[in-house]
Protein backbone atom coordinates (compact mmCIF):
# COMPACT_ATOMS: atom_id res chain seq x y z
CA UNK A 1 0.00 0.00 0.00
CA UNK A 2 1.06 3.34 -0.50
CA UNK A 3 0.30 6.51 1.56
CA UNK A 4 -1.49 7.87 -0.82
CA UNK A 5 -3.45 5.00 -0.86
CA UNK A 6 -3.70 4.68 2.85
CA UNK A 7 -5.16 8.56 3.35
CA UNK A 8 -8.30 7.17 0.39
CA UNK A 9 -8.74 4.34 3.14
CA UNK A 10 -8.77 6.65 5.78
CA UNK A 11 -11.41 9.45 3.71
CA UNK A 12 -13.98 6.49 3.17
CA UNK A 13 -13.90 5.49 6.45
CA UNK A 14 -14.65 9.00 7.54
CA UNK A 15 -17.44 9.37 5.11
CA UNK A 16 -18.73 5.88 5.74
CA UNK A 17 -19.13 6.26 9.48
CA UNK A 18 -19.73 9.83 9.48
CA UNK A 19 -17.49 11.36 11.45
CA UNK A 20 -16.51 14.58 11.60
CA UNK A 21 -12.60 15.73 11.86
CA UNK A 22 -13.72 16.96 15.15
CA UNK A 23 -14.91 13.91 16.29
CA UNK A 24 -11.62 12.21 14.85
CA UNK A 25 -9.38 14.99 16.35
CA UNK A 26 -11.03 14.37 19.93
CA UNK A 27 -11.01 10.60 20.12
CA UNK A 28 -7.14 10.77 18.64
CA UNK A 29 -6.01 13.97 20.90
CA UNK A 30 -2.38 14.40 21.89
CA UNK A 31 -1.27 17.25 19.85
CA UNK A 32 -3.04 20.65 17.45
CA UNK A 33 -6.14 18.95 15.27
CA UNK A 34 -4.41 20.86 12.69
CA UNK A 35 -1.24 18.35 12.84
CA UNK A 36 -3.75 15.39 13.47
CA UNK A 37 -5.83 16.15 10.01
CA UNK A 38 -2.50 16.68 8.41
CA UNK A 39 -1.32 13.39 9.55
CA UNK A 40 -4.54 11.54 8.63
CA UNK A 41 -4.05 13.86 5.05
CA UNK A 42 -0.44 12.31 5.02
CA UNK A 43 1.22 15.85 5.53
CA UNK A 44 2.52 14.84 8.46
CA UNK A 45 3.57 11.62 10.81
CA UNK A 46 1.63 10.81 13.78
CA UNK A 47 3.80 10.16 17.21
CA UNK A 48 3.42 6.36 18.16
CA UNK A 49 1.07 6.70 20.84
CA UNK A 50 -1.39 8.95 18.44
CA UNK A 51 -0.99 6.46 14.99
CA UNK A 52 -1.83 3.29 17.56
CA UNK A 53 -4.88 5.79 18.64
CA UNK A 54 -5.85 5.93 15.01
CA UNK A 55 -5.39 2.89 14.11
CA UNK A 56 -7.98 1.42 16.67
CA UNK A 57 -10.21 4.19 15.98
CA UNK A 58 -10.30 3.46 11.83
CA UNK A 59 -9.77 -0.28 12.75
CA UNK A 60 -5.81 -0.04 10.80
CA UNK A 61 -3.69 -3.41 10.20
CA UNK A 62 0.25 -2.85 11.65
CA UNK A 63 1.51 -2.35 8.54
CA UNK A 64 -1.11 1.07 7.72
CA UNK A 65 -0.22 1.89 11.35
CA UNK A 66 3.99 2.26 10.93
CA UNK A 67 2.50 4.56 7.58
CA UNK A 68 1.04 6.70 9.78
CA UNK A 69 4.42 7.03 12.14
CA UNK A 70 6.62 7.96 8.99
CA UNK A 71 7.93 10.70 8.04
CA UNK A 72 5.81 11.88 4.60
CA UNK A 73 6.68 13.94 1.88
CA UNK A 74 5.24 16.29 2.28
CA UNK A 75 3.52 19.43 -0.29
CA UNK A 76 1.10 19.58 -2.77
CA UNK A 77 1.69 21.43 -6.62
CA UNK A 78 2.15 25.00 -7.04
CA UNK A 79 -0.07 26.95 -8.02
CA UNK A 80 -2.67 24.74 -6.47
CA UNK A 81 -6.08 24.49 -8.02
CA UNK A 82 -8.30 24.35 -5.43
CA UNK A 83 -9.69 27.32 -4.50
CA UNK A 84 -8.89 27.49 -0.93
CA UNK A 85 -5.51 26.55 -1.19
CA UNK A 86 -5.32 28.74 -3.90
CA UNK A 87 -6.33 31.83 -1.95
CA UNK A 88 -4.00 31.01 0.67
CA UNK A 89 -1.12 30.66 -1.86
CA UNK A 90 -2.81 34.44 -3.20
CA UNK A 91 -2.58 35.85 0.12
CA UNK A 92 1.14 34.58 0.43
CA UNK A 93 1.87 35.73 -2.98
CA UNK A 94 0.44 39.38 -2.33
CA UNK A 95 1.30 39.96 1.16
CA UNK A 96 4.61 37.91 1.53
CA UNK A 97 6.62 41.16 0.25
CA UNK A 98 5.40 43.07 2.59
CA UNK A 99 5.25 40.42 5.91
CA UNK A 100 9.07 39.93 5.00
CA UNK A 101 10.13 43.18 4.90
CA UNK A 102 8.25 44.10 8.69
CA UNK A 103 9.56 40.59 9.94
CA UNK A 104 13.27 41.96 8.19
CA UNK A 105 12.82 45.30 10.05
CA UNK A 106 11.94 43.76 13.26
CA UNK A 107 13.63 40.67 13.29
CA UNK A 108 16.78 41.17 11.05
CA UNK A 109 17.97 38.70 8.38
CA UNK A 110 16.34 35.39 8.58
CA UNK A 111 13.58 33.35 8.31
CA UNK A 112 10.25 32.17 10.18
CA UNK A 113 10.63 29.00 11.31
CA UNK A 114 7.46 26.47 9.48
CA UNK A 115 8.68 23.73 11.42
CA UNK A 116 9.47 25.54 15.16
CA UNK A 117 6.00 26.58 14.59
CA UNK A 118 2.48 27.14 16.09
CA UNK A 119 -0.98 27.18 14.22
CA UNK A 120 -3.99 27.54 15.49
CA UNK A 121 -7.83 27.84 13.88
CA UNK A 122 -10.88 29.32 15.04
CA UNK A 123 -14.10 30.64 13.67
CA UNK A 124 -14.72 34.28 14.86
CA UNK A 125 -18.98 34.87 14.32
CA UNK A 126 -18.87 38.58 12.78
CA UNK A 127 -22.71 39.97 11.97
CA UNK A 128 -21.15 40.27 8.07
CA UNK A 129 -20.49 36.38 7.93
CA UNK A 130 -18.78 34.30 9.91
CA UNK A 131 -14.67 34.94 10.09
CA UNK A 132 -11.98 32.39 9.63
CA UNK A 133 -9.01 33.45 12.27
CA UNK A 134 -5.54 31.45 11.63
CA UNK A 135 -2.79 32.30 13.67
CA UNK A 136 0.48 31.52 13.04
CA UNK A 137 3.75 31.77 15.43
CA UNK A 138 7.69 30.94 14.13
CA UNK A 139 10.57 31.21 15.89
CA UNK A 140 12.59 33.56 14.00
CA UNK A 141 15.93 31.60 12.21
CA UNK A 142 18.50 34.27 12.05
CA UNK A 143 20.83 33.64 9.03
CA UNK A 144 24.51 32.36 9.90
CA UNK A 145 27.03 34.42 8.71
CA UNK A 146 29.74 32.66 7.85
CA UNK A 147 33.71 32.99 7.27
CA UNK A 148 32.62 36.39 8.57
CA UNK A 149 35.44 38.70 9.71
CA UNK A 150 35.99 40.22 13.55
CA UNK A 151 33.62 43.19 13.96
CA UNK A 152 30.89 41.28 12.05
CA UNK A 153 28.07 39.35 13.54
CA UNK A 154 27.84 35.78 13.35
CA UNK A 155 24.18 36.12 12.68
CA UNK A 156 21.62 37.84 10.84
CA UNK A 157 19.91 39.58 14.33
CA UNK A 158 18.43 42.98 13.99
CA UNK A 159 21.64 45.67 14.66
CA UNK A 160 20.74 48.31 16.62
Amino acid sequence: MRREQLTEKLLDIKRARGWSWKYITGEIGGMSPVLVVGALLGQMKLPKPLAEKAATLFDLSEEEKRMLNEVPTRGTPMPPTDPLLYRFYELVMVNGPALKALIEEGFGDGIMSAIDFDLRLERLPHPKGDRVQITMSGKFLPYKYYENEPGVPDYGYKED
